[in-house]
């Protein structure tokens, strides 16, 4: 009972938070408090807590080290963009809410194609192996995509490989990316996406198939030994992930006027480990955290100029060793348990109770 009473205190905290960040920048926007180069970080600021969030599904709950999570992310990113300029210029639909909408849903079904794709045969693999071979899938990916071209005439939508001629208006452009993409992407599309993640991720962690999967990670062969299908559940939570990456991806992309591959190298995939991991492997509220926080924090210190990036890794290392700091921990969970005891319902004693009924 305690710890139903505990996951549902999380989640309400999880929700409350996310739905307060965004009441108070819809009140700052309004207000006009927010500087343009805040305002143009809202939409990626969402596009990386999903992603932190959906890889701490694998790292965390799986327990499973992904190293390529930017290249379903640029999936998602180039099907959102492709797809959206074919429903614009094939079908001349101009309602950008509903082309966003597809565009997600698109994005984020071959992102889990591809992770159906990659899966198979890699989930078999595990620790170091995964990791670099999930690498090499997010390097495949980036290459590939420096290669396809896509154009639409009339309403056929057409692909090439190496062939820059196609006939038709031109979406993709190989090695330079989308062009014409038509920002259509918004900061209420993104706190959705949010609240999708979360529902989907904490739903699933809370679940059967999320205690299977984190039997699996805690001990594979008593799990295997109870009957549980290691591939199944290993599949489940891998293609989930890559998804809600996918959607992400599709929103990310839908946000610039231009997008090309290089901008999903193996770094971005790092980026979003040091989210995951800074917030904690597993803890999704402090992944949610550390993207934002992350994310702002480079353009907070743009005033130092070419020193900007060194004081960002200052700031990781002392946050990385202030956090693993047992003393420090010990009073962080001090006023944590604080609060759980006042959640805590006092249960009458088995005399009190008996002495109640007489």
């Amino acid at each position: 009972m305690k710890t139903k009473r505990s996951k549902l205190i999380y989640n309400c905290v999880t929700f409350g938070i996310i739905i307060a960040a965004f009441i108070l920048m819809q009140l700052m926007l309004s207000a006009g408090s927010l500087s343009r180069t805040m305002k143009g970080q809202l939409i990626p600021i969402c596009c990386w807590i999903v992603m932190a969030v959906s890889l701490n599904l694998v790292i965390g709950i799986s327990g499973e080290l992904s190293l390529g999570h930017a290249g379903f992310m640029s999936v998602g990113a180039f099907t959102g963009i492709v797809v959206s300029g074919w429903l614009l210029n094939a079908f001349q639909m101009e309602n950008t809410l509903l082309r966003l909408v597809i565009a997600m849903a698109a994005g984020g079904l071959m992102a889990g194609l591809a992770g159906v794709v990659i899966g198979i045969p890699v989930l078999r693999l595990r620790g170091d192996y995964l990791a670099i071979v999930t690498l090499a899938f997010g390097e495949i990916i980036r290459n590939v995509l420096n290669c396809v071209y896509a154009s639409v005439e009339g309403t056929s939508l057409r692909l090439g490989f190496l062939n820059p001629n196609l006939p038709g208006t031109l979406l993709l452009n190989g090695p330079n990316g989308a062009v014409k993409v038509g920002k259509i992407a918004t900061f209420e599309a993104g706190f959705i996406l949010i609240l999708i993640t979360l529902v989907v991720v904490l739903n699933l962690v809370n679940s059967r198939s999320g205690r299977a999967i984190m039997a699996i990670r805690d001990n594979r062969i008593a799990a295997e030994s109870m009957g549980i299908p290691i591939t199944k559940y290993k599949m489940m939570a891998f293609v989930t992930s890559a998804v809600l990456a996918g959607m992400a991806g599709a929103l990310y992309g839908l946000n610039f006027s231009t997008l090309v591959p290089g901008k999903f190298k193996f770094d971005q995939s790092i980026n979003v480990l040091v989210f995951v991991v800074l917030g904690g492997i597993g803890n999704i509220l402090g992944s949610i955290i550390s993207a934002t926080v992350l994310t702002i924090l480079p353009e907070v210190l743009r005033t130092f100029a070419d020193y900007r990036m060194l004081v960002y890794a200052v700031v990781l290392i002392v946050v990385m060793i202030t956090t693993n700091n047992p003393k420090l921990q010990s009073l962080l969970r001090t006023p944590a348990q604080r609060l759980k005891q006042l959640f805590r319902r006092k249960q009458p004693a088995d005399g009190e109770k008996g002495g109640q009924a007489a």
